[in-house]
């Protein structure tokens, strides 16, 4: 098995990378990955504890880390955060890879996601900090991505059905 990933899942927070991650994971008998996981283990603490503790300029040095790292290395199913596609430096590494955007409207995402729990970007004014955050980061997420499957109403075993026949040569 190569050392490098078969998917690469990017997408706003609530979208699903986790949940359809571990679903088309298991589809492909491939392992599942996510590099917010990498951050946390590799910090010894929960992301909202770096972004407390260090800032989020810190956290998004140990996120190109562990983006690069997982890159070269993952060789199955690989979620990244919400904003790895921030960095350009995450964008021109995702350059080659089978990269699927998982889109996802705001009352979806909002309705996932709960409005801010353990998640530091939406402490505050959460639903017009996640609709600002998914303005943002949307021309990223279509930059980077090989695939654009929409995530509004369907269920996580769907999304990895679909998300397999794509992969399939």
């Amino acid at each position: 098995m190569s050392g490098r990933p078969v998917c690469v899942l990017v997408g706003a927070p609530g979208s699903g990378k986790t949940t359809v991650g571990q679903a088309l994971a298991a589809i492909l008998g491939v392992p599942f990955r996510d590099t917010d996981a990498d951050i946390e283990a590799l910090a010894g603490k929960p992301i909202p504890e770096i972004f407390v503790d260090e800032g989020e300029e810190h956290f998004r040095t140990l996120e190109r880390a562990a983006v690069a790292a997982a890159l070269a290395s993952h060789p199955g199913v690989l979620a990244l955060g919400g904003g790895a596609v921030l960095a350009e430096e995450n964008r021109a590494a995702l350059v080659g890879h089978t990269v699927v955007h998982l889109s996802v409207e705001l009352p979806d995402a909002v309705k996932r996601v709960g409005l801010g729990a353990g998640r530091p970007l939406l402490a505050l004014n959460p639903r017009a900090t996640l609709k600002h955050l998914m303005e943002q980061r949307r021309p990223l997420y279509a930059e980077v991505a090989t695939a654009t499957v929409v995530t509004d109403g369907r269920s996580p075993e769907e999304l990895a059905a679909e998300i397999a026949a794509l992969l399939k040569p």
